[in-house]
Formats: structure tokens, C-alpha cells, sequence
């Protein structure tokens, strides 16, 4: 199951990625000392970001080890 989402879902995980990527740049604004009340929803921003990143990586790194395996190569599939 793990594969097929990898495999099928590449889209979904570079979403995800840049997801993340956006929630870490909104969390480090929010860090900014104009901003001081928002530094607990910073944290928050960090660590769904982080996640987000995280699973967009592991997705990737299935993807390219499937491709290996396969001996497929042929550039990633969009």
C-alpha cells in the first residue's frame, strides 16, 4: 500500500511539500517581534510543516527506490 502511494500520488506529495514549505515561511514571519502574539501558532505552523515535508520526502525517496529496483531509467513520472 505504502508503494501505490508513493508511485501513484506524486502530485499529492510535491502539494504536500510545498505545503509545508509555505507553512515554515509563515511561521518564521510570525516570529518577527511585531508579531509576538502569534508565537504559539508559529510553533504550530513549524511542526505541520515540518510533517508536511517529511512526508513529501519519504514519498520521493519511495518513488526513486521503486524506480531503481525496476531498473527503470527513464527520468521520474509527474
Amino acid at each position: 500500500m505504502l508503494k501505490t502511494l508513493a508511485l501513484d500520488y506524486r502530485r499529492l506529495h510535491l502539494g504536500i511539500g510545498i505545503f509545508g514549505n509555505l507553512c515554515f515561511v509563515v511561521g518564521s514571519v510570525l516570529f518577527f517581534k511585531r508579531f509576538a502574539a502569534w508565537e504559539t501558532f508559529a510553533v504550530w505552523l513549524f511542526v505541520i510543516g515540518s510533517a508536511g515535508m517529511l512526508v513529501s520526502s519519504v514519498g520521493e525517496a519511495i518513488n526513486a527506490s521503486v524506480q531503481r529496483r525496476a531498473g527503470d531509467g527513464s527520468a521520474p513520472r509527474a
